[in-house]
């Protein structure tokens, strides 16, 4: 049987769990991205004092959602696929993502349970991290985009700070092999029409990235 990793309380984002990914930034992510990928952060006068916030990066890698946190210096809990919290093949990346606070969510129909975790987040002292691209992608344009982020956003009254990720062309495994840069972006008004938000989001991530804005302006986001 398979373990719900999409419900979560505000216990789950506790004190203890806190420290661990304080921690978890401190010795593992900040050394792996200074050292291995000359990690340069731009934009952190941008960062909301709040953190009722929702971060929504673009998404190249599993290295995205750790070295967002880092960029930003907060305890951000991340939604992921399901399928990635029951990756038999892949066990570490598995438990560490739970440790650290993600939750699962069923991309095809989101359920009751992940509306409840997403409350539970706002109601503490985390933020909270979406993929508004929903899967990593290496292509040049910015194209696919799932608007969960924007009823997220709305429903629980959380602006958005789009992230780019930057300069990724794959996997270090030698010290200063590789050079990335992570662009924190302005802040964008939940109070926005749904549209304004999405184009205002793909805006901002291509200007941060390079990346062709193919994005459709649409359809729009049921938030009842």
């Amino acid at each position: 049987m398979e373990r719900n990793y999409n419900k979560r309380t505000e216990k789950d984002y506790n004190f203890f769990r806190t420290v661990f990914y304080i921690l978890f930034i401190i010795f593992v992510v900040m050394p792996v991205s200074k050292l291995m990928y000359n990690l340069k952060i731009e934009g952190k006068e941008n960062v909301p004092k709040d953190s009722h916030i929702i971060y929504a990066p673009n998404h190249v890698s599993y290295l995205d959602p750790p070295m967002t946190s880092y960029a930003v210096w907060k305890t951000i809990a991340y939604m992921g696929k399901k399928e990635l919290f029951n990756d038999k093949q892949n066990p570490l990346l598995t438990t560490l993502v739970h440790l650290l606070g993600g939750f699962a969510v069923n991309r095809e129909k989101p359920e009751l349970a992940t509306f409840k975790t997403v409350k539970a987040i706002f109601n503490t002292k985390w933020s909270l991290g979406i993929f508004p691209q929903g899967k990593i992608v290496k292509e040049p344009a910015l194209e696919d985009v799932n608007r969960g982020f924007i009823m997220f956003s709305k429903k629980y009254k959380a602006d958005i700070v789009p992230i780019g990720v930057c300069g990724f062309d794959g996997y270090a495994h030698r010290l200063f092999e590789k050079h990335m840069t992570i662009k924190i972006g302005k802040p964008i008004s939940y109070t926005l029409d749904e549209e304004e938000i999405l184009k205002e989001w793909a805006r901002q991530i291509c200007e941060m990235t390079g990346l062709e804005n193919k994005v459709h302006l649409k359809e729009h986001v049921n938030i009842s």
